[in-house]
């Protein structure tokens, strides 16, 4: 076994906070005065000396950057507009089509039964186990009375079938989330399940941790657990991260296990709460997704995170990690509904235990299922409601107490003429909903000019009046100076940081295409790396947005892809797990 001493891993985790400031240093060396804003710019072409895209500028230089480079835009302040008829949207208002979530199986029986479905199984291989199973069952002739029975499977994650049942009015005839938590919100929510089968593939959630912290780790803290690798993050040992508990079980999972591990005797307590924004003062933001976390993890940027069992077995990337089970297991439990028919309920059952059979337990297994049998699973002591409360309470202390600034920057180049810039006002006016009233928006667009739309404020009834007749009052033409409105966001959130100085920074860019006016992306790149403000990129058109996605892993954002059309979902998701 390798060996490396506790001081090391302290030394690691201080370095990761201070690379920007070595990489810095290497920048002036080899670039010297040509950083300095003292350039003029124009038509996508930087009079300046640009900085190597490699190179972060440090903090400081990189706050002078941004005000020069606004200074030299000269953005327009435009007078905002309340929207007198906004009103709270409907809850579904924030929700795609459910036919936005695939369908990768569809039967066609007498009887035939739609089933919501985990995505680790029902996508594909090798998280297709479902399908397969799914498809074999449809082949087998089962009936019900002399009918026919088949079904349908829609491939989603569990916290949004959660969220589509109880805001939406979605209403699959059976439901097969990861854990069985879910399963308690919905009776919580008032749908009321009748629970079929506990278990048809089982799986646990856990911690991966990789060899060269777990080395160090169990040195000093002994085995990997929830309240142990919470004490080695709080100390400085180890980067944790875990994803959004609104979609992922296995983020709900460990959120509830690390509520625990404050308090045992009330993971829902004011200590528990408080030690969640204790520990969340220093902690890396909720990941949008899984995928997220594997590339942090690639880069070296965290040490542990979690992840479920069987995706784990099937990720060969992270074999150099080491798996601990953790929180309650990914046993897949079956559930229909009171609202459902007693034939359709039999044809549940029907389904259920053929998944049960030897032969799909077997595919099962070589699907990554079925392993850690003996882990029984922590219980927590909550219920449907508790589990609700608790993903309230991370929703509200997941910044550590610290409210956010945010501001929007939006294309409205000619390009985004036509339903591009409709779906943009729809998506944004839609899931501000999930905005949180404590924290500071500003919007800004730009074509070939700039122009702050809605200079930042606290994001109260008034303030979500002005966002909003300011979005709808967004019209298109012109070139595209992403960068330029790019660096007037920056300054903003600069700005209203020295009013909030206690407050977390973070940047939306909406746009369709490359720039083509003002500034380049080489010249602004540095900048942003010193700044350590992630960039949140909605791309409207992925063939043209390479730069988009570069912009939004400076800072190991997210990129989204605005041409599918949950765009709405994924906002929503992403303003969870951020705002």
């Amino acid at each position: 076994m390798k060996r490396s001493t506790v001081f090391t891993v302290g030394l690691r985790f201080f370095e990761k906070r201070k690379a920007a400031l070595a990489v810095a240093l290497a920048a002036v060396l080899l670039v010297g005065c040509g950083s300095s804003g003292g350039g003029s710019k124009g038509n996508g072409k930087d009079d300046v000396v640009s900085v190597k895209n490699d190179y972060a500028l440090s903090y400081d230089d990189a706050v002078e950057e941004v005000r020069t480079l606004a200074d030299a835009v000269k953005p327009a302040t435009l007078t905002p507009q309340l929207d007198l008829d906004a009103e709270d949207l409907a809850s579904d208002a924030a929700l795609a089509d459910i036919d936005t979530f695939e369908m990768p199986v569809k039967g066609d029986g007498d009887i035939n039964i739609e089933i919501a479905a985990a995505t680790e199984l029902s996508s594909s291989a090798p998280d297709d186990w479902l399908n397969i199973v799914a498809q074999n069952f449809n082949k087998s002739g089962q009936t019900v009375n002399d009918k026919r029975v088949s079904v349908s499977i829609r491939k989603m994650a569990s916290g949004e079938v959660l969220t589509y049942m109880v805001d939406g009015g979605y209403r699959p005839q059976a439901f097969i989330p990861s854990n069985f938590a879910w399963g308690k919100m919905l009776d919580a929510s008032g749908i009321n399940t009748i629970e079929i089968c506990k278990r048809i593939a089982g799986n646990t959630a856990g911690i991966l941790m990789s060899d060269e912290i777990y080395d160090t780790y169990t040195e000093k803290y002994g085995d990997v657990t929830v309240s142990g690798v919470l004490e080695a993050a709080i100390a400085g040992d180890l980067v944790f991260a875990y994803t959004n508990p609104y979609t992922s079980s296995t983020g709900l999972n460990i959120l509830t296990a690390m509520l625990y591990a404050f308090d045992s005797d009330n993971p829902l307590s004011q200590m528990a709460t408080q030690k969640l924004i204790e520990y969340q003062q220093n902690a890396p933001t909720a990941a949008y997704t899984t995928g997220v976390l594997r590339n942090s993890a690639k880069k070296g940027i965290i040490d542990a995170m979690v992840m479920e069992e069987q995706a784990y077995i099937n990720t060969p990337e992270l074999k150099s990690y080491v798996y601990a089970p953790a929180g309650i297991r990914h046993d897949h439990p079956v559930y229909t509904f009171d609202y459902v028919s007693d034939e359709e309920q039999e044809a549940a059952r029907a389904f259920a235990d053929y998944c049960l059979t030897d032969e799909n337990q077997k595919l099962a297994a070589d699907r990554g299922f079925n392993r850690h049998e003996d882990y029984e699973g922590q219980d927590t002591g909550l219920d449907g409601a508790g589990y609700l409360a608790a993903q309230d309470v991370w929703k509200t202390n997941k910044n550590g107490g610290r409210p956010i600034i945010a501001v929007f920057v939006t294309d409205i180049s000619g390009s985004m003429n036509g339903l591009p810039l409709n779906t943009l006002k729809e998506s944004l006016i839609a899931s501000a909903k999930y905005i949180g009233s404590d924290n500071y928006v500003g919007l800004v667009s730009y074509s070939d000019d700039v122009f702050i739309n809605l200079p930042i404020d606290k994001f109260g009834n008034k303030q979500r009046a002005y966002f909003s007749g300011a979005v709808k009052g967004l019209n298109a033409n012109g070139s595209t100076a992403t960068y330029d409105a790019t660096v007037v966001g920056l300054k903003m959130l600069l700005d209203k940081a020295e009013e909030v100085p206690d407050a977390s920074m973070m940047l939306f860019v909406l746009s369709d295409g490359e720039q083509n006016a003002g500034y380049k992306f080489a010249r602004i790149k540095p900048i942003v790396a010193g700044l350590q403000i992630p960039v949140y990129c909605i791309g409207y058109n992925m063939s043209e947005t390479e730069e988009l996605k570069e912009l939004s892993e400076i800072n190991e954002a997210t990129l989204i892809n605005a041409d599918s059309d949950d765009i709405v979902n994924q906002l929503r998701n992403l303003f969870n797990v951020n705002m």
